[in-house]
């Protein structure tokens, strides 16, 4: 069985999540919950996918030095299905009542979607009957190597990287899977089993990546259009996680 939250903090850097949600809950006085499972620095992942060479994880050697410093700086930080699910739950429920697209703090995003929101990605399973966790991992990696960037040195250096690790077989082979597998949002957009999932796949995909050339822009477009999102709610998942990305940096 997959340690699916090891898989999280692989992909992200291991214990992100862990760290925004102590600040969270230093700013909220304790209210938050800290996230269960495992993780951090006991996982396996020697503090992040590749180890201490590429603490911010899988993304970071996904995106190449340049851009993977920008991320390690800002959409790494927000690490871990649950504050994936509260920027997309924040920016639905905006959506909805008809507010103004705008960001959120971070110290909201952390808090637990309301019961039965539609948005609990370690409950719910996907399109294909898998954990929803994986569609989000599936999604981030999809969207780090759209620009079709990594050439074959690239693309050998992270399969070993991957291949090396203390992960089961299982693990290694859905995470080999899911970097091997084409950018095709189509695909993606097919893991989502309900519009709210859909929120969070483009949630996870647009922070895996800050898009500043037409390939990112492009498949963020095709992807919200895939999953049938409507404009006005995608403004609001951009204004979250451009709010978010930003207070994360200025951290």
């Amino acid at each position: 069985m997959m340690d699916v939250r090891r898989l999280l903090d692989g992909v992200l850097g291991s214990g992100v999540a862990a760290g925004l949600e102590k600040e969270a809950r230093r700013r909220l006085g304790g209210s938050v919950p800290a996230s269960g499972g495992g993780g951090g620095s006991g996982s396996g992942f020697g503090g992040g996918m590749l180890g201490g060479a590429a603490a911010g994880g899988l993304i970071t050697m996904v995106l190449g030095s340049k851009k993977g410093r920008k991320m390690g700086g800002k959409a790494l930080k927000y690490g871990g299905a649950a504050l994936l699910a509260g920027l997309a739950w924040k920016a639905w429920s905006d959506w909805k009542g008809g507010k103004a697209a705008q960001g959120t703090p971070l110290a909201d995003v952390v808090q637990a979607p309301p019961a039965r929101s539609g948005f609990a990605p370690d409950e719910e399973t996907d399109g294909r009957g898998e954990d929803f966790r994986l569609a989000l991992v599936r999604a981030m990696i999809a969207a780090a190597k759209c620009d079709g960037h990594i050439d074959a040195d690239e693309h050998a250096r992270i399969t070993a990287a991957i291949t090396d690790q203390s992960l089961t077989a299982e693990e290694k082979g859905f995470l080999l899977d899911a970097f091997t597998t084409d950018a095709d949002p189509m695909a993606i957009a097919r893991l989502a089993r309900t519009q709210e999932q859909g929120a969070e796949l483009y949630a996870a995909s647009r922070l895996a990546i800050d898009p500043d050339v037409p390939a990112e822009h492009q498949y963020l477009s095709r992807l919200s259009a895939a999953l049938g999102l409507p404009p006005a709610l995608v403004e609001h998942l951009d204004a979250k996680i451009e709010s978010a990305r930003a207070e994360a940096g200025a951290d």
